[in-house]
């Protein structure tokens, strides 16, 4: 492996022996094995966000159930960003594009903080919540943001069961851009309940979503039966139809190359707790998809994936029970990186 590579887990110490087997892993450039990382970070950290800054990777956040953490030097040390979650857990970072100062952090019941300072003051936005969300599974967690790259001041949030929210203006004021994704609810194969007594909770279980700069207007989102499409904002909504195209529809994770706004990747698997997921690929703005992980055999469901920012050729995801897989060839050839024993509930990616 060429660069560093970053994995989260979230696994409770529920078992003796998987006591402070949840944290933040490292594996540097030739090594071939896993470091824990903790200088500066608590023993029992459950790592739900990993995010790297574009124009330098060293510089490293992650959030979790006691607060936002920030690495100047590629993980050896870690800061509190201080931000007081109370009982909220962070479960997403947004980095504003063009302005280091700003950051966005997601957590529990729908909650987002702001910074514009760098973190030495946050304020939670006046977020709503979608009138369809299910809060009666667990509270409403803002799963991943992502701002349109040629306007910044739009951020859109996805939530776990919640739905979606829009900021116009840089999260002064929200609105609830989920009621098309509730109609869609009704066509039979969008119908899904495993949580509540409602048909809507699949659609409503939203993962991850992304914008493209080669789309601006056009928003992309991942949720439990699949992917769909905005093209105006998320004013209205669409199917796109991944089972063309895979035969796994569960969507966990999507993003945009860094090198290449053409260039898309999402990570399918057969259910939250499935025994089997997949890596596809479309180099068409998402017209068309391909798999690209082959030659290895993926026993749960994939939860995050990452696109080195130095080379398109690099790249890597996580499983949920502790398996993962890089490829430097743009997916010719596959590696396996194991996590240590007992790691499981993996979290999230990233790669500097």
């Amino acid at each position: 492996m060429k660069g560093t590579l970053y994995v989260g887990a979230a696994q409770p110490a529920k078992k003796p022996e998987n006591k402070n087997t949840r944290g933040l892993y490292r594996r540097l450039a030739g090594q071939d094995d896993w470091e824990r990382l903790s200088n500066g970070l608590p023993d029992d950290l459950q790592v739900n966000a990993i995010v790297a800054r574009p124009d330098d990777r060293r510089s490293m956040y992650i959030g979790s159930q006691l607060g936002l953490f920030h690495s100047a030097d590629g993980g050896d040390s870690w800061v509190d960003m201080g931000l007081e979650v109370g009982e909220k857990d962070i479960y997403s970072v947004l980095l504003h594009p063009s302005d280091p100062n700003t950051i966005y952090v997601g957590l529990d019941y729908a909650a987002i903080a702001k910074t514009i300072d760098g973190g030495k003051s946050w304020r939670f936005l006046p977020t709503v919540q979608p009138a369809g969300a299910l809060d009666g599974c667990f509270p409403v967690r803002v799963l991943r943001m992502t701002a349109d790259p040629s306007n910044p001041e739009e951020v859109y949030a996805a939530m776990e069961v919640g739905g979606i929210i829009r900021s116009l203006d840089g999260g002064e004021t929200w609105s609830d851009v989920s009621n098309p994704l509730i109609e869609l609810s009704k066509e039979s194969h969008l119908k899904s309940k495993i949580l509540s007594d409602s048909e809507t909770e699949g659609m409503m279980d939203l993962h991850a979503l992304v914008i493209s700069k080669a789309e601006p207007a056009k928003v992309w989102i991942a949720n439990r039966m699949g992917l769909f499409v905005s093209e105006d904002r998320g004013e209205h909504w669409q199917e796109f139809g991944i089972r063309r195209f895979s035969d796994l529809s569960y969507a966990r994770d999507i993003m945009v190359s860094p090198h290449d706004p053409k260039v898309f990747y999402a990570a399918l698997s057969k259910s939250s707790r499935g025994d089997a997921g997949s890596l596809c690929r479309s180099a068409d703005t998402g017209e068309t998809w391909q798999r690209v992980d082959h030659d290895i055999e993926i026993n749960s469901t994939v939860m995050s994936l990452t696109v080195s920012g130095e080379d398109p050729e690099r790249v890597y995801f996580a499983a949920r029970m502790g398996q993962v897989f890089g490829t430097e060839d743009g997916g010719k050839s596959w590696n396996a990186m194991p996590m240590p024993n007992g790691v499981v509930d993996l979290r999230a990616i990233a790669c500097a």
